[in-house]
């Protein structure tokens, strides 16, 4: 029987590490923000159309169903609802009436501006706790996370 590969081992060892502490960073973020946002917290599948939109103006709703992951008649539904509410500005294209680009609201911008500076301050804070190393390790792993991410869903790619 041949021996196992080390490389393969070490993939599935940082495979599962990566599946396993992501969503929990993403739980401790979440919770933190819930006592400190002064507003309702949008579910998550707003709080990324939010995002997404806020990254590329102008998107469409089929564009941003695609880079989501999602249904675009879900996205659709999520828009409607997100404009009733005044986070969102649906505009027709001037060439094709049937097509709708995004476009964030005043207020829009300043909640999820005010979501990132909370995100960024509590994982400031984090790191800060961290070593040297620690820290170094983490931002060299930036470049290669955001490639794994592009191999996971191309529409990830900025």
């Amino acid at each position: 029987m041949p021996a196992p590969d080390p490389s393969a081992q070490e993939s599935s060892d940082v495979a599962t590490g990566l599946a396993a502490v992501l969503p929990v960073l993403q739980r401790a973020l979440d919770r933190r923000l819930a006592g400190d946002f002064p507003h309702p917290r949008p579910p998550e599948g707003q709080l990324a159309l939010l995002r997404l939109v806020g990254e590329r103006d102008g998107i469409t709703v089929r564009e941003a169903a695609d880079a989501l992951l999602m249904k675009p008649n879900n996205v659709s539904a999520l828009v409607s609802r997100m404009t009733e509410d005044g986070m969102l500005e649906r505009r027709p294209d001037p060439a094709d009436k049937r097509v709708a680009h995004l476009h964030l609201t005043a207020e829009a911008r300043r909640r999820l501006t005010a979501v990132q500076e909370l995100f960024d301050g509590y994982v400031t804070e984090a790191l800060h706790a961290l070593t040297d190393g620690e820290r170094d390790a983490l931002g060299s792993a930036l470049g290669a996370l955001h490639g794994l991410a592009r191999h996971l869903h191309p529409a990830t790619a900025r």
